[in-house]
């Protein structure tokens, strides 16, 4: 196979606090297991499925996806579609939990969404493009912001994203609740990201009167 660039939109998720004392291996397992399923649910609200989507690869802790071009399936449905409903499924979920279960299973996630050229080899996908979307994801700005939300879901998008997709305020989507709060280097340059928390995951989250207890807030999950 000729290793030629391929457009791919870009989607990671990584579960905060995987390392947690509390989180045996199989809770980790069992954690993994929700994560995929409700990507999965999400991925397929927004009209996404196998034939427009590589394989995920997983990332331990974490899923990476690959979307396709598609003319049914636009870049705005990841933000307006996909995101929300992950975020909706993530609060039920929390919520269906009994309180003293929270630190060790609740889960919360940080996700990006980017585009661009990406490579397959036999070992997997790489290339620069997937380089600043794992540094958006893991940019400690990103981080601080989950743990001072109620909402179990934040998003980081590329400046790619925001001056393409966000900035024009499509459909379901608010550029005003996106904020310009990440910068990384990568490869000698610096990128921007913009941090967003779905509304009304956030509303929904800050409604339960248990929402100080969750895993991000509790000292034994530290």
């Amino acid at each position: 196979m000729d290793n030629l660039p391929l457009h791919r939109s870009i989607l990671a998720v990584d579960m905060e606090r995987s390392t947690s004392p509390l989180r045996t291996n199989p809770i980790k397992g069992e954690l993994r297991g929700h994560v995929y399923r409700m990507l999965g649910q999400a991925m397929a609200h927004a009209g996404i499925g196998p034939r427009q989507c590589d394989p995920f690869e997983d990332r331990g802790d974490g899923v990476l996806a690959l979307i396709q071009p598609d003319d049914g399936v636009p870049k705005t449905y990841l933000l307006s579609r996909l995101i929300p409903e992950l975020a909706r499924q993530l609060v039920d979920y929390n919520l269906s939990l009994p309180p003293d279960e929270w630190p060790r299973r609740g889960l919360r996630l940080r996700a990006v969404v980017h585009a661009g050229e990406i490579h397959r080899d036999p070992y997997g996908y790489f290339g620069e493009a997937l380089d600043v979307a794992c540094r958006l994801l893991d940019a400690r700005p990103l981080k601080k912001c989950l743990e001072n939300v109620p909402a179990p879901l934040v998003l980081v998008v590329s400046e790619e994203i925001y001056q393409t997709i966000v900035k024009h305020g499509y459909d379901g989507i608010s550029p005003e609740t996106y904020q310009p709060d990440v910068r990384v280097k990568v490869a000698g340059r610096r990128r921007q990201g913009w941090i967003h928390v779905p509304t009304e995951a956030l509303r929904l989250a800050a409604e339960d009167p248990h929402f100080t207890t969750l895993p991000n807030r509790n000292p034994s999950a530290a």
